[in-house]
């Protein structure tokens, strides 16, 4: 019985606050998916916490996760605190060492995820980021189409895909 109920206030909860608790966009995310989970597991297979502590439990993080979302919209210093950056690992065949080392990925780490994206030269790559979310995004392509420098607006290391032109000394 305790278990129809969780899950039903789950499905309510999810409903009132919305799919976002479950995304996988930020580390809040990613922690409330977490607690959801165990906080639903012990409510339904242990004797505690009860079932309205196991509720109420899960309501207070529904309210956290919407608390959170609203505060990384409204402000770029909390949204900066909340998330992690994503970051440049490759700036077109040239692999960014010192970003692996950031991001704690290894060389053979991001060749798995090249072959993964169907690469088949180095060459072809034109960036390959280590999202917020801990996906790796491989851009490839042949073509030297320009990419949209918005896209790559809060990238760490996204420079090296944009330098700025040199300024012409007057003479």
């Amino acid at each position: 019985m305790s278990a129809v109920l969780v899950y039903a206030a789950v499905l309510q909860y999810t409903r009132l606050i919305g799919l976002r608790s479950y995304s996988k966009m930020s580390a809040a995310d990613f922690a409330m998916t977490i607690a959801c989970g165990s906080i639903f597991g012990a409510t339904v297979s242990a004797p505690t916490p009860t079932l309205l502590a196991g509720s109420f439990a899960l309501l207070c993080l529904f309210i956290l996760q919407w608390l959170i979302a609203i505060g990384r919209r409204k402000s770029n210093w909390f949204s900066c605190r909340v998330d992690n950056q994503p970051t440049l690992l490759m700036a077109g065949s040239t692999i960014l060492d010192e970003n692996l080392k950031r991001a704690n990925v290894t060389r053979n780490d991001l060749y798995g995820k090249l072959r993964e994206a169907n690469v088949f030269n180095s060459d072809d790559v034109r960036a390959v980021i280590f999202e917020s979310t801990g996906d790796v995004s491989v851009l490839h392509s042949k073509s030297d189409e320009p990419m949209t420098e918005e896209f790559f607006a809060n990238v760490v290391g996204a420079e090296q895909l944009f330098p700025s032109p040199k300024q012409e000394a007057n003479p």
